[in-house]
């Protein structure tokens, strides 16, 4: 049976009741693996966070998983991610990024997280929480900037309670309504693109800008 990305995101309820249904109890480690490595690996951006967490705590509601359980082991996987990215970040540094042409260490999402640092300074931790791509690059630009790992660690806490939290508890209170129920893929495409909406504004308007400080005569 051929593996299809695509699949795998739009039917994240069917995959995940069928690794409770083959692994039981380790589904608790494969949520947290995925989640720390979304959070802590920089080569890992594409990971389905904010949907894995909506659709794992509708999974919870029906009874398969523990929620309370889920969330705290989810939160501790979001935030010992972040410290292994800032740990990346402060010791690698731009080294991983000295090739303009790599296909893996992409400088045009670090710049991107830069641009986002400098609008929004260090609470960019926390927003960056609900920002695919983002929450992965930021805690690494924070440790190349060398941010006061005390201050990075406290809005890596303030974003996760939020995130892992929030998404986790929309799931198990409304993931099994019904109507939900029976238009899920199009409610994790609607997450996605909700979640990929202000990145996408960002970068329009940092297009803009660059085509108009072009056509200013010199």
């Amino acid at each position: 049976m051929d593996f299809n990305p695509l699949d795998l995101i739009l039917h994240l309820d069917v995959y995940l009741d069928m690794l409770v249904t083959n692994y039981g109890t380790w589904v608790y480690a494969i949520l947290f693996l995925v989640i720390f490595c979304e959070t802590g690996l920089v080569v890992m951006p594409f990971l389905p966070g904010d949907s894995l967490l909506f659709i794992a705590g509708a999974v919870a509601a029906g009874g398969a998983m523990d929620p309370l359980l889920l969330a705290g082991l989810l939160m501790l996987a979001a935030i010992l991610g972040d410290s292994t990215n800032y740990l990346i970040g402060r010791t690698a540094g731009e080294k991983l990024f000295s090739n303009p042409n790599s296909k893996i260490f992409r400088r045009d999402y670090l710049q991107q997280t830069h641009d986002f640092y400098d609008k929004h300074g260090g609470k960019t931790v926390t927003l960056a929480r609900f920002l695919p791509i983002i929450r992965t690059f930021a805690p690494f630009v924070a440790g190349v900037g060398k941010m006061n790992y005390l201050r990075f660690f406290g809005f890596s806490v303030l974003g996760t309670v939020l995130w892992v939290g929030g998404l986790v508890t929309l799931g198990y209170f409304f993931g099994n309504v019904p109507f939900i129920k029976q238009n899920l893929s199009l409610l994790v495409v609607g997450i996605i693109l909700l979640s990929l909406l202000p990145m996408i504004i960002s970068l329009v308007r940092s297009k803009l800008n660059q085509r108009a400080s072009k056509a200013q005569p010199r």
